[in-house]
């Protein structure tokens, strides 16, 4: 019977006719259509069987109990180069898909299926139609007849280097859902996590489970709207062309907590559609806040250490001493604060443990309003009405520093401005920093630097930078107040 030949073929007590691509051949079980039977169905039939084993990814090749060729789809095609109507018929695969030396090796594995239960795993090298050889991964199954006795064999393979690369990227995305030592979140259309990995989770503080559908501003404080244009920007347009680094606030029973998050993003798309539909985005991210903040701390003692050395070169050239210090606190403000003040003690030095009552007069200090440099005090030696408990005054009493904050977050802004001005300080002061000026052993005053509510509140790094300062400017004001004594 040739490969062409149309037969029907019943399995389960139905038939389905053979057709071109497919061809198929089981002796003994062909059946004569009669005048009366209705053919349209069982074309049909055939013709949805050759469309589902033509549309298959994998090669599918079938065999009777016989060893006889019954099935042969495109895929087997396109791998060993022979078409159905060339491999449907043929005795096995000895002599032109597989060596004569392996063919009996080759065809006693393959029908082995038919006595063994489930599936059979196997790797043996096939020919293809011009002499090359193609190594190939099999699994091979017994089909059953109607009498539930095994009546063939259905084998489908496929390439080694491909199954391979496939096994590879199913063990890489367990690899990543399980056990990456970074944060792996699949994001669906809706920006809405649709997979965590367990790092991921911890990182969010909450369970694998817990996040998924939530939408991303229940999970996170701060950095939502930056996270969230990332993701629209690669469902649009595709992966960046490098990671970014997001600075994020989380909820924790201790307070919202700041992370900086490097962060990688591939667009997922269906490999199944025609055209690229978008399933979502790959977030990756690992947490890199104790070296960014490392970084940030490196690079601001570098420019505070820079404007040191600067403003030492410029006091040089002053010949006035008092010009001196006005020169170190312009230097010193860039980056740091928002105002500042000197107030020298009347009457000039006192030494550490001198009893006396702390008066303070203004010496310099910024504009209140637009910024510029600093300008000499017109007070005329007047003292500044400091109250009892000022910072200035318990610095100058405790010859340290000290720090004052309103509180910003959460006192209204009437209350921060009268707390500002009942300590004589502008009005949109909400942080205060005060720094002794001593020289000699001697107490000559304090430097007051000043924050409005874009800032943060002075931390004790702070504290140190400032106190350098005063040494420098405590150091001029004493000279000065050498020159007048000449």
């Amino acid at each position: 019977m040739k490969a062409s030949e149309r037969t029907d073929v019943r399995y389960g007590g139905r038939s389905l006719q053979g057709v071109q691509v497919s061809a198929s051949r089981r002796s003994g079980t062909t059946d004569e259509l009669g005048p009366d039977e209705p053919e349209q169905p069982e074309r049909d039939g055939a013709d949805l069987l050759a469309a589902l084993l033509d549309g298959m990814d994998a090669a599918l090749c079938a065999f009777d109990a016989d060893g006889v060729v019954t099935h042969w789809n495109r895929e087997a095609e396109r791998i060993l180069g022979w078409s159905a109507a060339e491999a449907v018929g043929r005795q096995g695969f000895a002599g032109w898909a597989v060596r004569s030396a392996d063919a009996g090796e080759v065809e006693d594995r393959l029908l082995s299926a038919m006595r063994a239960p489930g599936r059979q795993v196997h790797e043996f090298a096939l020919l293809t139609k011009d002499g090359g050889r193609v190594l190939v991964r099999t699994q091979s199954a017994a089909v059953r007849g109607a009498d539930g006795r095994p009546a063939g064999v259905y084998c489908a393979f496929s390439e080694v280097h491909a199954q391979i690369d496939l096994e590879r990227s199913i063990a890489l995305s367990e690899a990543l859902l399980e056990d990456a030592s970074w944060g792996v979140v699949l994001v669906d259309a809706d920006l809405r996590p649709a997979v965590v990995n367990a790092h991921a989770a911890r990182a969010l503080g909450a369970g694998r489970t817990s996040v998924l559908g939530r939408p991303l501003g229940d999970l996170l404080v701060q950095g939502v709207e930056d996270l969230e244009n990332a993701l629209t920007h690669v469902l649009a347009e595709g992966a960046p062309p490098g990671p970014a680094e997001l600075w994020v606030g989380l909820r924790t029973p201790e307070g919202e907590r700041r992370r900086c998050w490097r962060s990688g993003f591939v667009r997922l798309a269906s490999p199944l559609a025609e055209e690229p539909v978008p399933l979502g985005v790959g977030w990756l991210f690992q947490d890199i806040t104790e070296a960014k903040q490392a970084e940030q701390e490196a690079a601001l003692l570098r420019f505070r250490a820079n404007q040191l050395h600067r403003a030492a070169r410029a006091a040089a050239e002053c010949e006035d001493p008092a010009e001196a210090a006005v020169v170190h606190l312009d230097f010193a403000l860039a980056g740091f604060a928002d105002h500042a003040l000197i107030d020298r003690l009347a009457g000039g030095a006192v030494d550490t443990d001198a009893a006396v009552p702390v008066r303070l007069v203004r010496v310099a200090a910024t504009p209140s309003g637009a910024p510029g440099p600093s300008l000499p005090s017109g007070t005329a030696g007047m003292p500044v009405r400091y109250g009892e408990g000022h910072p200035a005054v318990s610095c100058v009493e405790r010859a340290g520093s000290v720090r004052a904050s309103a509180g910003a977050r959460e006192v209204p802004p009437e209350k921060v401005r009268d707390w500002a001005m009942a300590r004589q300080w502008p009005a949109d002061t909400v942080h205060g920093l005060c720094a002794v000026l001593r020289s000699r052993g001697r107490t000559l005053g304090v430097v007051t630097f000043l924050r409005g509510a874009g800032r943060s509140a002075f931390e004790r790094p702070d504290a140190v930078y400032a106190e350098d300062v005063a040494v420098r400017i405590a150091s001029a004001l004493d000279l000065a107040g050498a020159v007048e004594k000449r």
